[in-house]
Formats: structure tokens, sequence, C-alpha cells
């Protein structure tokens, strides 16, 4: 983002996100949840401006990049160095639903929030980073044609995972688990069709239209 506090407020900036999460269920993703964050976490209420400067958008934001940092730490943390590829990206996706699990109406919010035409750009930056560590974390080391089109298929992936874990209310959230290893052999399938995909003159033909599908998102939103 454009505007982001210096590295020095690290700490005021984690201490404002940890208050403010159990203050959007009740008034949203909003400057009234980030002044009243400030002071719950200690704060002077003009520290809300110091430490977020891009004001609620950067304060989602950064609460994405303290998920992704948790979702690795977590997969640093497993015995994955026998795992299969697709077992890595499995238990990455889970570490990262697992990392906002506590706050799923705040995540409901957050999406609705940067669904809005005048955020797009936001969560598909987001979304990107996201599905960027997690091929990153898994080992990944392509730099051909294939680096995009694995970040394109599990930002789908990932995105549908998500949405269908804000809904299910299955014990442990076995259903969404079951999902996810449905879709994640779609992942898999890549290498099969690159040779296919490499004869496309754009790759654009093949990656999803990020304003079609942040639409999409919107409207899947709205329905629940």
């Amino acid at each position: 983002m454009a505007d982001t506090a210096p590295d020095y407020l690290a700490e005021e900036r984690l201490g404002i996100l940890e208050a403010a999460l159990p203050h959007v269920p009740f008034d949203g993703w909003s400057l009234a949840t980030l002044r009243v964050a400030a002071k719950d976490a200690g704060y002077d209420e003009s520290m809300a401006a110091l430490a977020f400067p891009g004001g609620v958008a950067e304060l989602i934001d950064y609460w994405s990049v303290v998920a992704d940092a948790k979702m690795t730490l977590a997969y640093e943390a497993a015995n994955t160095g026998e795992m299969r590829f697709r077992d890595r990206i499995t238990f990455l996706v889970r570490a990262r639903i697992d990392a906002v699990a506590d706050h799923r109406d705040a995540v409901r919010r957050a999406l609705t929030h940067v669904t809005r035409p005048s955020k797009a750009g936001t969560g598909i930056r987001g979304l990107y980073r996201t599905v960027d560590e997690m091929w990153y974390a898994a080992g990944d080391t392509s730099t051909d044609f294939s680096f995009y089109t694995k970040r394109g298929t599990l930002a789908g992936v990932y995105a549908s995972t998500l949405l269908y874990w804000l809904d299910d209310r299955s014990e442990d959230a076995s259903d969404t688990w079951a999902f996810l290893d449905r879709r994640i052999a779609d992942v898999m399938r890549i290498p099969q069709k690159r040779a296919k995909l490499e004869e496309a003159a754009r790759i654009g033909r093949y990656l999803p239209d990020p304003k079609r599908f942040m639409r999409k998102v919107s409207e899947r939103l709205r329905e629940g």
C-alpha cells in the first residue's frame, strides 16, 4: 500500500490489530474500530493514524500479512520434509485459514470491504501475496510460464476454500478440508496442462480475470 507506518511502530501495529479484532463483529472495519483499538491497546487515539496512515484498508492488509507469517511459521514448525508437494500446498492452505479461524466474522467483513470496486486492487494484491508465499514456502522455484499459472490456479483454490469455510459449521471444519482435498487436485494438474498453456498467445486467456473474480466474491458474500 502507498501509506505505511515506519518499522519502529511494529509493536504498536500488532497491538492495535489484536485489540481491533474483537470489535469488528460489532462495529465493522471502521475508523471508529481503529481508534478504539488504539486506546484498548494502551495508546493515545492518535496512534491509530500514526500506526496505520492508510486507515482501515491498511489495517486489513496488515492482518493479511500477519496471517501469512503465522502460516509460514506453522509450516516451518511441521515435519514437511517428507511430504508430497500436493500435501505441502494442502497444509499451507489449511494453516492460512487456521491463522484467522478465531475471527470468522472479521474475515467475512474484511472480504466484503476489499471486494468493493474502490478497494479491489488491495484485495487482489493481498490474494496474490498469500498464494505466492504458499508456493515459495512449499519449495517452488519456477521462473517460467508455470510461475504464473500455479499462482493463478492456487488463488482460485484458496479463495473458494476460504469462502466455503465461512459457512461451514461441520465439526473441526471437516467439510472444508474435504472440499480443499477435492480442489487441490486442480493445482497438481498444472504440469500436465503446461504444454497446452504455453501455446497461448497471451497469458490472460488462461488466468482468471481479477475484476470478475472479486465481483463474484462480493456477490457470494452478499448472498451470505
